[in-house]
């Protein structure tokens, strides 16, 4: 059996003229850095890119960005490439303030990542109370993914909980059926009833799998577990929020994720 090495990491832009080239010959970095990695899919936007929001400092300009959520006051949650090696951080809150936001703790064998964001971000989204979550499970994501292409505002997607491992077996995440895009990471993974049950991370890059199994994986993504989510934010001092889950459809899901979820731009 041929050893895969197929994961995407989704915390950066991907410019117009990059699309078309993520099976481009290269190793899969572990994390997105302000120099562009080899793997065309994870290069960060350029500055200036017509449409992409221009950042907010003065002394950096935007190499990536990413997706998080608020988990407490004056806390949010992300993945930890998100903000590996940033300069600066600005957070858009979704009354479209921009506010500073630092590194408070990071774990990159989870990759998660708490920060500490001056101003109203928003409410806290709730965690699961209930740690079980089955496989079939009808999960939501919100976040930005592929900024200054796509919509500035947030994307709402849908799937279902695929496995409750992630590649190679790794217990710390899902597999989940619900597309995502390069932006999404950091975002949450909601269930039905608008709770957190995980963070995205990383999906499978279908055209390099393909050169090496020649098929085409579909819709094969990655999310966090919630009880690893937990666990990190509660070793750091943070008590989430909990909640049961309630049977909502997803446009109120939605409607709950919305202002709680922020755009998060990293600045070399």
């Amino acid at each position: 059996m041929r050893r895969l090495a197929p994961l995407v990491l989704l915390s950066c832009l991907v410019p117009v003229a990059a699309l078309g080239q993520a099976g481009a010959p290269g190793a899969f970095p572990p994390l997105p850095t302000a120099k562009p990695p080899p793997l065309a899919a994870a290069v960060p936007a350029a500055p200036g890119k017509p449409g992409a929001p221009a950042p907010s400092a003065p002394s950096g300009r935007m190499v990536s960005s990413g997706t998080g959520f608020v988990v407490a006051p004056g806390r949010a949650m992300t993945n930890a490439h998100v903000v590996q090696d940033c300069r600066g951080l600005r957070i858009r809150a979704p009354g479209g303030a921009e506010l500073p936001a630092r590194v408070l703790a990071s774990d990159r064998q989870r990759d998660l990542a708490l920060l500490e964001v001056t101003g109203e971000a928003g409410p806290a989204l709730a965690f699961r109370r209930d740690p079980n979550v089955r496989r079939g499970e009808t999960v939501v994501t919100y976040g930005f993914p592929l900024a200054g292409l796509l919509s500035s505002g947030p994307t709402l997607t849908t799937g279902e909980i695929s496995a409750l491992a992630g590649l190679g077996d790794d217990q710390r995440q899902y597999q989940i059926s619900a597309p995502v895009q390069p932006g999404n990471s950091g975002g949450p993974l909601l269930d039905s009833g608008g709770n957190v049950v995980g963070v995205i991370v990383s999906k499978l890059n279908a055209q390099r799998v393909a050169q090496r199994t020649g098929d085409i994986p579909q819709n094969v993504n990655f999310a966090v577990k919630g009880s690893e989510a937990l666990a990190f934010l509660r070793g750091n001092g943070v008590q989430p929020r909990l909640a049961d889950g309630q049977g909502r459809s997803a446009a109120e899901v939605g409607e709950i994720a919305h202002p709680s979820t922020l755009f998060i731009r990293c600045l070399g």
